[in-house]
């Protein structure tokens, strides 16, 4: 019998037998270690044969697909409960420092290395947005069981975030938050000068976003003076620089095309709107992300393809795609909140556009990948990232093929919840691939409709688990890729968002749910969107010193709620907005520098860049909006930058003057031409 050595958490993270049928034991044999002992449930082929034969003998005979639906959840049962502490245990070898694929190698604490491969791929790097899913996968599981091992791992990731922000790169700095948006790093924190996609933008809202989780456990156990000074500043530098630069182009995230991503967009709405939650519980200025995040949202409307009924992930760059990508699962499965039901706004999971988009996905894989032909419409297929890709000859992903498990298992839940199931126009050539009578409508609980819809999507589920399971190596490892002809795990080697893709997964199959991060009351779209950024003012966190004693409140709540801000009530700062008319060649920025720390206190470093979503051939204008404090006077001039600071040319005439008004919530315009 083959012996795993389990850590303690790790034993901790296991699903109890009570949370899925579980047809293994785990027994703590003489040595102490832990083994995988088979039950009588891993008989479970020969135990169906005997059911069926007993049905058979009392006139009830099972259906075919009844007797395959089981025989496939027992299967992905026995599967998940062997590759669970496999795939904790994996992940958490490639964080520093003493992860054991990545010990001994310069690794600090809380860096996420992609992947111990460093070749052929060489993933042996630290990703933003990898690192910010791995912590935001082990902060949800953080908060559903404590354990002191992997709070420590989270104070180690603020700790290295905080560090990480510094650090220059070739994106920029600090100073104006653009070196935030730098994807990848050395191991040990260094910057990588090398060519890249940059920049990519879904770093610091999905940062944010795993440092917020935390950062909630921490406020509702009684330690809000410890997320205050320990946690908050490296989210406040993340959520500033979603403000400032959501509405700018940047890579997606498979690093591939410039343009607008899907998933960038979905990710700062959530971002915002969760930070605007938890900066107002803190007593922080709130107002910045309150006023963009509902023009965030406004904008991520616009990727829905209603005639074909899916999301095109990347618009304004990235044309030759036709935009069928799991980026758009991704979404679903990441903004994820029970409390909005099956809203379409946010992308809800069981939405009808999220579950019309996760047929048009998945579709596009059926028939390009050799190993998907000829299976049924209504089985699950191995999923890549889109069907144009090219890179390792254009394959399938673990991660995808999980992504596309879990929106369906969240649909579940959600389903269950509320006791119905609503098909629309949008969504019923989904359901129709699952229950060939489904009619739009809304199916309550104990209909056959509802009936035969979970069933099926119950299965349909398990199938893309299975289809993994199929693939992945004998002893748990998983790949990066799945080859497209011969099903071998192939590109990166155990890599890390594998393994967190299929712990969400699995964790959602198991029951789940995370906590609120505010959509049901952030899901108003705007009459008419802006393209509205609000400049932020960015600081080196101090180093992150936790104190001890962190441990859960006894009478702690298990979810606290927090009413989204809205409004401006009192502002100290006043939302002023710049607006200068100028001609610029292509890879010349502007930016505005003044008297006062808000615009850099005449330190060209320091400006504020304006943003260009407004400028057009025949209106060339350049705007961003400054929160300023109240009753400021100001002196100010714009600044045209080419190739740096060496590259610096000021407007002429004398410094531009005003005069900040007292206390109000209007937006004050300033409009210039370049002189």
């Amino acid at each position: 019998m083959a012996l795993l050595v389990i850590p303690n958490f790790i034993q901790d993270l296991i699903p109890a037998a009570s949370e899925s049928i579980n047809p293994w034991n785990w027994n703590l044999n003489a040595s102490g270690l832990y083994e995988y002992l088979p039950t009588m449930h891993a008989l479970s082929k020969f135990a169906l044969l005997g059911a069926c034969a007993v049905n058979s003998v009392m006139g009830l005979p099972e259906s075919v697909e009844r007797r395959e639906a089981n025989l496939l959840k027992r299967n992905v049962n026995d599967w998940i409960n062997k590759e669970t502490p496999i795939a904790w245990e994996k992940l958490f070898c490639n964080i520093g420092p003493n992860g054991c694929a990545v010990r001994n190698q310069g690794v600090p604490a809380g860096v996420v290395v992609a992947s111990p491969s460093r070749s052929d791929p060489d993933y042996f790097y630290t990703w933003t947005r990898d690192a910010a899913l791995v912590y935001k996968g082990i902060a949800d599981a953080f908060r559903r069981n404590y354990s002191e091992d992997l709070h420590s791992q989270l104070k180690a990731f603020v700790q290295s975030q905080a560090k990480l922000q510094g650090v220059g790169n070739p994106s920029g700095g600090l100073n104006d938050g653009l070196g935030l948006g730098e994807p990848k790093f050395m191991v040990d924190l260094k910057e990588f000068t090398g060519d890249w996609g940059r920049p990519q933008r879904d770093g610091p809202p999905l940062r944010a976003i795993a440092l917020i989780r935390y950062a909630k456990w921490l406020v509702e156990n009684g330690h809000k003076a410890v997320a205050n000074a320990q946690v908050w500043p490296t989210i406040e530098n993340d959520l500033k620089y979603s403000a400032q630069y959501w509405n700018q182009t940047g890579f997606d995230l498979w690093e591939e095309v410039p343009g607008s991503s899907f998933f960038t967009i979905a990710s700062t709405h959530r971002a915002l709107v969760e930070g605007a939650q938890l900066g107002a519980v803190l007593g922080k200025p709130t107002r910045a992300y309150t006023a963009v995040a509902p023009h965030v949202l406004c904008f991520q409307q616009s990727f829905w393809n209603a005639r074909e009924g899916f999301i095109v992930s990347n618009i304004n760059g990235g044309e030759y795609r036709r935009g069928r990508d799991a980026n758009s699962i991704l979404v679903a499965i990441h903004n994820f909140d029970a409390t909005a039901g099956c809203d379409a706004n946010t992308f809800q999971p069981c939405s009808d556009k999220a579950l019309s988009n996760h047929k048009v996905v998945v579709d596009s894989f059926r028939t390009i990948y050799s190993i998907n032909r000829g299976i049924a419409q209504n089985k699950a297929v191995a999923v890549g990232r889109y069907s144009e890709d090219v890179f390792y000859n254009g394959n399938p992903w673990f991660l995808a093929t999980f992504a596309a498990a879990e929106q369906l298992y969240a649909s579940l839940l959600v389903w269950k919840a509320q006791g119905s199931i609503t098909i629309t126009q949008t969504s019923l050539a989904f359901f129709r691939d699952h229950v060939s009578g489904a009619t739009v409508g809304t199916h309550a609980a104990g209909s056959a409709t509802y009936n035969q819809i979970i069933s099926a999507i119950t299965a349909y589920a398990d199938g893309f688990i299975e289809v993994a399971s199929k693939y992945a190596l004998s002893n748990g490892a998983l790949n990066e890729q799945i080859d497209r002809n011969t099903g071998q795990p192939i590109a990166a080697p155990d890599l890390t968002w594998s393994y967190s893709a299929f712990l969400t997964a699995t964790a959602r199959r198991d029951g789940y749910i995370p906590t609120t991060w505010g959509a049901s009351q952030a899901n108003a779209v705007p009459g008419q969107c802006e393209k509205f950024e609000v400049a932020g003012s960015y600081s080196l966190p101090p180093t992150p010193a936790f104190p001890s004693g962190l441990t859960p409140a006894a009478n702690a709540p298990v979810e606290q709620v927090t009413r989204v801000p809205t409004g401006c009530t009192n502002p100290e700062k006043v939302f002023v907005t710049f607006n200068e008319r100028v001609s610029t060649s292509w890879g010349q920025v502007v930016k505005v520098v003044g008297n006062i720390p808000e615009l850099g206190s005449w330190d060209v470093n320091k400006a504020v860049p304006l943003s260009a979503a407004k400028f057009t051939s025949s209106d060339p204008l350049w705007s961003i909006t400054v929160p300023i404090q109240a009753g400021s006077n100001v002196q100010y001039k714009y600044i045209r930058i080419t190739n740096g600071v060496a590259g610096v040319t000021w407007e002429g005439g004398d410094n531009r003057t005003y005069s900040v008004p007292g206390a109000t919530c209007d937006i004050q315009n300033r409009w210039d031409n370049w002189r």
